[in-house]
């Protein structure tokens, strides 16, 4: 079993790093939030005053951050994990971020004599737990082999995509079809309510048409039709619509990037901004509906 570093303990990094520990390795781990550090804590991670104590012993130093630039700020400087991690430290880095700040890290993580792979994930807060989160691992084919065991234990499913930071884009593409999918859900729904069908009817048809996805078997919109959507709990999150729109806003600057039209996409986006302009950014994504049904604030 393995000594593993950990820096990022929020909602999904305390969960991946639960089954780490179940998996018998060492986790040590540090956030700069004291309760999110506690927690992780009381599932047996070894709490860690620094990043720079988290990494002493360490042979993996795994990062699960929330944007590019936090990612960045954890890796460089007299304090980052690039000058403190010991040599032949295998670096992970798990945020969702932007192709440019992975190419930063994988090219500084070279120049100081690391392997670097960069891994996002999707499944949520639900597959973190459960460890069947699937990992879109970017980087060289013997790295992605020698981290496979250490991600093992959170994942369901494990990708190589590629050379250094298609992790990233593998992860911006598949996100801006989840929240179009998303939208696209909870516009049938509510048609679907006010022509008159029973929730439970409408799902139980869509769920096995072509008109499947993610979100209608995960967040339906409507309470009491799926265990884990967030409208049976007043769209408490699982993911917020702050992080959503960070994650589209990602996509729609690689579409700039990349001159590539994304019509959809910016209206998506359109509708996440609106509930984070609300101050409503902390609910759940899948609020969007009272949107579409004309019951959200304006």
């Amino acid at each position: 079993m393995a000594t593993i570093a950990w820096i990022g303990l929020g909602n999904m990094g305390h969960p991946m790093t639960a089954n780490l520990v179940g998996a018998g390795h060492t986790v040590r781990g540090f956030d700069l939030s004291a309760p999110a550090l506690e927690a992780a804590a009381a599932d047996g991670v070894i709490a860690a005053g620094s990043s720079t104590e988290a990494l002493a012993g360490a042979e993996i130093a795994f990062t699960m951050l929330p944007r590019g630039e936090h990612a960045l700020a954890a890796y460089q400087g007299p304090d980052g994990i690039f000058a403190n991690a010991a040599p032949g430290t295998l670096l992970i880095d798990c945020s969702t971020i932007d192709v440019a700040s992975a190419r930063t890290l994988h090219d500084e993580a070279a120049a100081a004599g690391f392997e670097f792979l960069d891994a996002p994930v999707s499944g949520g807060i639900a597959g973190a737990q459960k460890g069947t989160l699937a990992f879109m691992v970017g980087g060289e084919p013997d790295v992605v082999e020698k981290a496979r065991p250490f991600i093992e234990p959170m994942a369901g499913n494990i990708i190589a995509t590629g050379e250094a930071t298609t992790g990233q884009a593998a992860k911006i593409c598949n996100n801006l079809m989840l929240f179009i999918n998303m939208v696209s859900t909870s516009e049938a729904a509510v048609l679907a309510d006010r022509l008159g069908l029973d929730h439970r009817v409408f799902h139980s048809i869509a769920s096995v048409s072509s008109g499947d996805s993610w979100p209608l078997r995960t967040w339906y919109p409507y309470p009491g039709v799926v265990d884990s959507s967030p409208a049976n709990n007043d769209f408490a999150p699982t993911f917020t619509a702050d992080l959503a729109n960070k994650d589209i806003t990602l996509a729609l600057a690689a579409a700039e990037e990349t001159d590539t039209p994304l019509v959809l996409g910016t209206i998506v986006q359109e509708m996440l901004q609106q509930v984070s302009d609300a101050g409503a950014g902390d609910r759940d994504c899948s609020i969007v509906k009272k949107i579409v049904d004309g019951t959200f604030p304006s």
